[in-house]
């Protein structure tokens, strides 16, 4: 590197001209041609100092750029050489720059010049500026890319940066698929087998249950335990878990082939604790997933997801519990509870029907025997047991039905809410007294939903039970009445008109303890002819019903009608004419399509080889595997057939 211009040499040759030039200034007065050549000579210095300082200021700004340049390639050349990854690409996302390690990692040894950078990422510019997709994997490494823009002459360049995460996301991956979780397994049918079957075939049962956990244990890295005489724990990797959930838990088959002597089957009810951080999470995850699945009726399987359940199986009948153990406890805690509140609110879901209503009537007996004020909360306008209600209102000593906004104007804080026939709460009578009752009981049987009442103080679900009139029915006869106090006789109608509805005359879902509960409301003095009544439609309902039937058409032993009118009763005829459908040969399932309003309404039926309900679930219904509903809004009739279909082949594709 050359030196800078000496300043001493400067201020001794400014000293010696400055010299120079006064000796010549004195001489001017003595000896005129000495002084002016020594001025010309002080002239001469000073012009050459200066041409001299020049060039030496010159030369350290040239070596000043011609480092910057130096460093500028040696800038390039360290980027060039980097071990990760880096392209420049402009507004066109087309490749203006990169480096050998891109050429030899990403491309692959091609030229990447004016390539788009997502032909080699999959990225674009939106995606490379989302954290969760600014990985990509090329030629098997993982990449997590970062960027920085910067902006040249209006014109914009972004660096990308390849850092290689590889091991670290085979390591997530290794830990993913080791994570445990927990599996709860519930046999459904063991009380059955246990009270029924002889000494030889419990012992047969056991070992068939201990193979089938041998079963599904092969293969895995896990174990199992037996926790009780009839349920399971086993903790399974997550790899070997999601094995079980691709063959979509064929253990549920293999017991379903099982029989005990013939004529115990046994089936299963699967909890899994999937997506959990520890297993004290895992546990109670699976907890609710076993839940669920009894609540459905068992045999099947269910996984919680982020948007709800997910559901596996589900193809056999619900068993019927023969004990009334439950229903004498819960008829306890219901008085407690109704003696200590001021009023009594009863309440079933939107468009009441005769199981609804007849088992709110009923109740509502029960607590006129108590001696407290009950109101049951019906809207007239939407509901299709208006004969019932007009009959129970002529044999009523006092008012008992009131509107949904009556109810809210005079609920209290001390007040009760009783929930019947439904645990949704999206489809109850009325939301608002529903969120103004600080106590609330449900009494239900459909199989539970995703959507269910979560704050109530009791929750009697018996998803076994063929209507919520028999579960009511089962209820009254523990309350503690004082003396020899029984219901009123139109209350006992009301109560058999709902499990003649739900049971289609006592022929779906019908159990022994469906007739001891008939038998019992018989004996109060309900009348089967008066009954009977309430089932009669006009002589227009049934052509119209009729209508509905002749339009049906057959689809996979499934036979869907879309009705083309709408009518005041399209609600009563559309469900009738489902149960009609099925008297069909070869017809399975039938379904009812019609409209009310901007809604289609969908109607599911079955004999039990066609789970309804799972249908129905596809198109945001629910209900029970032989009768389920769902509504469809913003669709055309035409549409929601189309989806229904698809719905059936769906269902189909996945049992197969």
């Amino acid at each position: 590197m050359k030196k800078k211009f000496p300043v001493t040499v400067l201020i001794l040759l400014i000293a010696i001209i400055a010299s120079q030039m006064f000796m010549s200034l004195l001489l001017l007065k003595y000896n005129r041609i000495c002084g002016v050549a020594g001025l010309c000579t002080s002239l001469a210095l000073t012009a050459a100092t200066a041409v001299i300082f020049w060039i030496y200021s010159r030369n350290p700004l040239r070596h000043i750029a011609k480092m910057n340049a130096h460093l500028e390639n040696s800038a390039a050349e360290y980027m060039n050489t980097l071990p990760a990854p880096i392209a420049v690409f402009g507004d066109s996302e087309e490749i203006l720059w990169y480096n050998r390690s891109f050429l030899e990692l990403i491309s692959g040894g091609t030229d990447a010049y004016g390539i788009s950078f997502e032909k080699f990422t999959g990225l674009n510019i939106k995606k490379l500026k989302s954290p969760d997709s600014s990985v990509c994997t090329v030629n098997g490494l993982s990449y997590r890319i970062m960027y920085e823009e910067f902006t040249e002459n209006d014109i914009t360049f972004t660096i990308a940066y390849f850092k290689d995460e590889t091991e670290k996301f085979r390591l997530k991956r290794v830990l993913d698929e080791t994570h445990p979780n927990v599996v709860i397994m519930n046999i459904d049918t063991y009380d059955e087998i246990m009270q029924n079957a002889k000494e030889s075939e419990k012992a047969l049962a056991s070992v068939e249950i201990e193979k089938l956990m041998e079963i599904f244990m092969e293969g895995t890295d896990g174990f199992i335990k037996k926790v009780s005489s009839n349920t399971f724990y086993a903790i399974i990797e997550k790899k070997h878990l999601d094995e079980k959930i691709n063959g979509r838990f064929k253990i549920l088959d293999l017991a379903r082939e099982i029989k005990i002597a013939g004529k115990y089957t046994l089936t299963l009810s699967i909890g899994i604790g999937d997506g959990a951080e520890s297993l004290a999470e895992s546990e109670k995850i699976a907890r609710q997933c076993l839940d669920m699945a009894l609540g459905r009726g068992g045999d099947q399987a269910v996984i919680k997801t982020e948007n709800g359940f997910r559901f596996f199986g589900g193809l056999s009948k619900g068993v019927e519990t023969m004990s009334r153990t439950r229903a004498r406890v819960i008829a306890n805690a219901m008085q407690d509870i109704i003696m200590s509140s001021d009023t009594v609110y009863i309440m079933g879901h939107r468009f009441g029907d005769l199981d609804s209503v007849g088992a709110s009537c009923g109740l509502a007996g029960a607590l006129k025997l108590l001696n407290k004020k009950v109101h049951i909360v019906v809207d007239r306008t939407k509901n299709l047991a208006v004969n019932l209600i007009e009959n129970v209102e002529k044999q009523a000593e006092q008012e008992l039905f009131i509107s949904p906004s009556k109810a809210v104007q005079d609920v209290t804080e001390n007040d009760l809410l009783i929930i019947v026939d439904t645990h949704n709460p999206d489809i109850i009578e009325s939301r608002e007294l529903y969120d103004a009752c600080r106590q609330v009981v449900v009494i239900d049987h459909h199989r539970k939903t995703v959507n269910f009442i979560n704050n109530s103080v009791i929750f009697y679900h018996e998803p076994n039970a063929s209507s919520a009139s028999e579960m009511v029915t089962e209820i009254i006869q523990y309350l503690r009445f004082s003396g020899d106090k029984k219901i009123p006789s139109y209350c006992a109608e009301a109560l058999l008109a709902g499990i003649m509805l739900d049971t289609k005359n006592f022929v779906m879902r019908t159990g022994v303890r469906t007739f001891e509960a008939a038998a019992f409301l018989r004996k109060l003095g309900a009348d089967t002819v008066s009954v009977k009544l309430l089932f009669s439609n006009s002589f227009d309902s049934y052509k119209r019903k009729s209508s509905i039937v002749s339009a049906a058409q057959i689809h996979k032993n499934c036979a869907v009608s879309a009705a083309d009118f709408q009518s005041d009763d399209i609600r009563i005829v559309a469900p009738q004419a489902a149960d009609e459908l099925l008297s069909i040969e070869g017809v399975e399932a039938s379904f009812a399509v019609y409209r009310t309003g901007d809604i289609v309404n969908i109607s599911a039926r079955s004999l039990g080889a066609v789970n309804v309900q799972v249908i129905m679930e596809l198109l945001g219904g629910g209900g029970h595997q032989t009768m389920a509903a769902a509504q469809i809004k913003d669709k055309t009739v035409e549409e929601a057939v189309n989806e229904l279909i698809q719905a059936i082949d769906s269902r189909e594709q996945e049992i197969n």
